[in-house]
């Protein structure tokens, strides 16, 4: 396997040759350029695991160019700057603009080899604690032994063995990108990065930037693509995106490259495509919101995250599970729930579903105290005294597809707290674990009025 791509940039044609010729026996890919215009090139086709950079050289030096790339964002690679006329100032400058090291010539090329090889290691430990960071919301909406949520896992899996491009669909909150997080885990692909990008919070004129990278005044921003590379890109609310950028998007994955916002070499598209939505896309295409030839694209292998009404069954798994995380990680009380609150939250509607779950749990170790967690306490944190079962809906509800009669429950459910709040959009939003965004969008689906008529 290669063990990394490095760019030498360096004036002197026998260093050059003599770095390439040696770091290719250690079977690294490299490229060798001689001055800071080529190496700007060089990094626009494609970004290098680490640079070795020549301090002086004719027109732009080292130092210039590197205080060029660190202008543009934190530096994506490590830089190991080499001199012939170094000096303390010189090596202090390097490492405040973000340098890996500073080595001084004539290269002792053992002591160059063993540099990299650890430069490298630190940005992939780097890289690895990005990661974590990003994924450190516990993974527990695939938590439990429901048939549901087994049959998911088993769907997830099989995906996973293959390379295909996946569109997961489900309500809010129910866990759409923890399963493409689980997909990613599964895959071929589990050793290289994650990246998940939410689409509704991306205005159209940043949409293709932010997707595709830009290049500017000689600066270039890697977008989510590029950093996605070798590993998985979650395109989150993918109806969010405008149709312009949605048309870009369309010939990146039909081509399998693209370009970056203002320049001009395509790049390779070395990514995992998942698309995720909790609204109804052939109803935003039939609407024109959403390209029809983008959504065939994106649905290759269809993925339906269960809302936890459908298994709820597993609540108190989950409750256990978020109990116990929050307590080792966000340091909060250990408490236990009662029979009698784990069988209120088990006959819970949830129309946050795991997201209000998470909520409300966190909700109940922080205000309040005592070792067990009663049922008078979840009926006061839920603002409901009285479980919700399927005898306290009416008849004809029963009898309706199921999409009609989720939509006609979520309209009653949003105007009852509407008017209980005095049309409070943040106050409901809040309470049943919804997304600001997603609530407006889903009064205006549902034809509800935020501000209830005056009695």
């Amino acid at each position: 396997m290669n063990p990394g791509y490095i760019l030498v940039v360096d004036d002197e044609p026998d260093i050059r040759r003599l770095m390439q010729e040696i770091l290719e026996d250690e079977h690294y890919k490299v490229t060798a350029v001689e001055n800071a215009a080529a190496a700007r090139e060089a990094v626009k086709k494609q970004r290098p695991d680490l640079v070795l950079l020549d301090i002086w050289m004719p027109g732009t030096d080292g130092i210039s160019l590197l205080r060029e790339w660190s202008e543009a964002g934190p530096l994506e690679m490590p830089v190991i700057m080499i001199s012939g006329h170094g000096s303390v100032e010189t090596a202090v400058e390097a490492t405040r603009l973000g340098a890996y090291d500073f080595i001084e010539k004539p290269v002792s090329m053992g002591k160059l080899l063993v540099t990299i090889e650890r430069a490298l290691e630190n940005d992939k430990l780097r890289r690895e604690n990005l990661r974590l960071r990003r994924q450190a919301e516990p993974a527990a909406t695939l938590t439990g032994k429901s048939a549901g949520m087994q049959q998911l896992r088993e769907n997830i899996e099989r995906i996973a063995a293959t390379d295909a491009w996946v569109l997961i669909t489900g309500e809010g909150g129910s866990g759409k990108a923890v399963a493409a997080r689980y997909l990613h885990a599964h895959s071929a692909r589990r050793d290289h990065p994650f990246v998940e990008v939410s689409l509704t919070a991306v205005t159209p004129a940043h949409a293709a930037a932010q997707l595709f990278g830009q290049e500017q005044k000689g600066a270039v921003t890697p977008g989510c693509f590029e950093q996605a590379g070798g590993g998985t890109l979650l395109l989150n609310e993918i109806v969010g995106l405008d149709l312009a950028t949605q048309a870009r998007l369309l010939v990146a994955l039909e081509q399998k490259r693209f370009s970056r916002v203002g320049g001009h070499e395509p790049i390779p598209l070395d990514a995992r495509v998942i698309a995720a939505s909790d609204q109804d896309l052939l109803k935003a295409v039939e609407e024109k919101r959403f390209r029809e030839d983008l959504y065939y694209r994106l649905n290759v292998v269809p993925l339906r995250v269960p809302s936890l009404r459908e298994h709820h069954e597993d609540v108190p798994e989950l409750i256990n599970f978020y109990v116990n995380w929050m307590a080792d990680n966000e340091h909060l009380p250990y408490r236990k729930f009662t029979t009698g609150a784990l069988n209120l939250l088990r006959n819970y509607s949830w129309p946050g579903n795991v997201r209000e779950l998470r909520n409300v749990v966190q909700r109940l170790l922080i205000l309040h105290r005592g070792e067990e967690v009663t049922e008078a306490e979840v009926e006061q944190t839920l603002g409901s005294p009285a479980p919700v079962s399927s005898e306290s809906y009416p008849p004809t509800l029963m009898e309706m597809p199921l999409r009609d009669a989720r939509d006609q429950f979520e309209k009653a459910y949003l105007e009852h707290h509407l008017k209980r709040t005095g049309g409070n959009v943040a106050e409901v939003a809040r309470m049943s674990g919804m997304e600001r965004t997603h609530l407006y969008r889903k009064l205006k689906q549902l034809g509800v009025n935020p501000k209830p008529p005056k009695e």
